[in-house]
């Protein structure tokens, strides 16, 4: 099983990785498909006239507030995720409304009107995963001429049906095909591996990576990764003002870290200081996010300020710490990011926030463990700790916005992240619960639980808190 740290991790926009980066790259990969041979043309002279999409199950119901309508119109006009300007997008989507028409570069013109030709369909789920979208492509006389379902798993991650029960079916299948030299797809696996080759977690997910690019193009990558993160953070820490999205949520980053910051400057004895700093950087980031800003999903949206809070955290607080400390957090983490995405799920809409904060915090905790000197088994039980106790977390969101309790609990999230990587450093690695069967776990009560607690703001939070 090979997941690349560069999949685990990417550069996008806010406010969801599932809800808006996934969106729009369904999009994409839609135009793409119009422009390829992979679907019959009844003849030459039939040509695409106009489009239609259909969003589905949790998209429906709180696609409004995640911006998923907006990302699909700007995933059709041809922009990316990781690529298009934040500052442009509302005149990009106001154009499309002013005219009915997409313009895609390489493309003919096609008619799309967003109030008629995207519909939020609360009624009929697709049968894959909660996170279903239909695209569609119709000639001049009304003739379907392609249709495709996508499903967005969580993290920016985009399938076909198609692709979806493929990867189901090879879950059962043993890794041992994959052409990496370490293809864990447990922690039992990483553990063993890392014990017979004498190598650490982030040398292994290393080795693995350099199969596909070169030291100096991973680092770049790696580099490139910590520099977005960082440079969200401190776009947070410096703007104020109410997010949007109707409930009225004032930013908080930045008066906060003023009051840190004149604290510190004072010397002033504060037992929480380092739990202050870890809360004022992971909001900002989120706060960012909420924006519709510039974000690393880490491993998703919602969750993108658990692991760049934690690394920051990393390099205030450790004097030793230093760019290779960072590489070697983020190839650790995302070995564990990718054995859960493997073994259960990080997607809100499939398994509550257990899924999105509690994956990042068992990421962060064992990427932090890392490079604080834990031993792999040390590591291993870090993110077990993390992600033990965000066992049973809901993703209720109000009004379907990334805000409440969204933003908090990226605070909570890398505090508890911290937290489990100083009680693993204690011990010797050896711990009651092993970590699979901790991610077991959580994908059980993931499916277990009601989908009103799974990003469809029809639970919880969400209709227990009067909107404002």
């Amino acid at each position: 099983m090979f997941l690349s740290v560069f999949d685990v991790f990417k550069i996008g926009v806010g406010p969801s990785s599932s809800h808006t980066m996934g969106p729009m790259s369904a999009a994409n990969r839609f135009l793409d498909l119009l422009l390829s041979n992979e679907w019959p043309r009844p003849s030459s002279n039939v040509h695409v006239a106009y489009l239609k999409v259909s969003l589905h199950g949790s998209l429906a119901y709180t696609g409004i507030g995640h911006g998923t309508g907006r990302a699909v119109v700007l995933g059709l006009m041809g922009e990316r995720a990781d690529t298009v300007d934040p500052d442009s997008m509302d005149a990009i989507i106001a154009e499309v409304e002013r005219t009915g028409h997409i313009t895609p570069p390489g493309h003919p013109t096609y008619a799309f009107q967003p109030k008629t030709d995207l519909i939020f369909d609360k009624k009929t789920p697709l049968p894959g995963h909660a996170n279903g979208m239909s695209f569609s492509a119709f000639d001049r006389d009304d003739r379907l001429l392609v249709k495709r379902i996508y499903y967005s798993v969580g993290g920016g991650f985009v399938v076909t049906d198609t692709e979806l029960e493929q990867m189901r079916a090879n879950k059962s299948k043993p890794a041992a095909g994959e052409r990496v030299p370490f293809p864990f797809s447990s922690a039992k696996q990483m553990l063993e591996m890392s014990a017979r080759s004498g190598l650490t977690i982030a040398q292994m997910k290393r080795a693995n990576e350099e199969t596909r690019m070169s030291p100096e193009e991973l680092d770049a990558g790696l580099d490139k990764l910590w520099t977005a993160m960082n440079n969200c953070i401190d776009r947070g820490l410096k703007v104020e003002g109410i997010m949007p999205g109707g409930l009225n949520v004032r930013r908080r980053a930045r008066s906060i870290h003023d009051k840190l910051q004149e604290e510190w400057r004072s010397n002033r004895v504060n037992p929480l200081l380092a739990n202050d700093w870890l809360s004022v950087y992971a909001m900002a980031v989120n706060e960012e996010n909420a924006a519709g800003g510039r974000v690393v999903t880490a491993p998703t949206n919602g969750a993108a300020g658990v692991i760049p809070a934690t690394i920051r955290y990393y390099t205030h607080f450790h004097e030793d710490a230093d760019e290779h400390g960072i590489r070697e957090y983020l190839l650790t983490a995302a070995a564990i990011g990718g054995i859960i995405k493997h073994n259960a799920s990080i997607s809100g809409a499939e398994v509550g926030c257990q899924g999105e904060v509690g994956s990042a915090a068992a990421m962060a905790a064992a990427g932090l463990a890392a490079v604080m000197g834990g031993s792999p088994e040390q590591i291993e039980n870090a993110a077990e700790i993390a992600l033990e106790h965000h066992l049973g977390m809901t993703c209720d969101p109000i009004a379907g916005l990334v805000q409440v309790p969204c933003i908090e609990r990226n605070a909570l999230g890398a505090v508890k992240a911290v937290t489990a990587a100083s009680l693993a450093l204690k011990g010797d690695g050896r711990h009651f619960v092993p970590l699979d069967a901790c991610i077991e776990t959580m994908r059980q009560t993931g499916n277990d639980m009601s989908e009103k607690y799974k990003e469809t703001s029809t639970g919880g939070l969400a209709v227990n808190v009067v909107e404002c």
